[in-house]
């Protein structure tokens, strides 16, 4: 299982972050959201963070902010 990680600037000081796990053959098993505030410096420093200690996002919002990925493979 491989992960890769998508960010969402939502404003200069919030950042919404997408976990998706892919299996190895490269298709998406699941993903999920992540969003908190940042001191809005770095994003690409920020980020990190954001994907390991943000709160969980409900899917219907999870969904609007990266409408590129599956929404039935979004984890609960």
């Amino acid at each position: 299982m491989q992960e890769k990680i998508m960010y969402e600037a939502l404003g200069t000081k919030v950042i919404a972050v997408a976990v998706i796990n892919f299996y190895d053959n490269g298709c998406v098993f699941d993903w999920t959201c992540y969003i908190d505030a940042v001191p809005g410096q770095d994003h690409i420093q920020e980020y990190h963070k954001v994907a390991k200690e943000g709160d969980k996002v409900r899917k219907e919002i999870a969904i609007s902010i990266f409408p590129v990925l599956d929404s039935n493979k979004y984890r609960y």
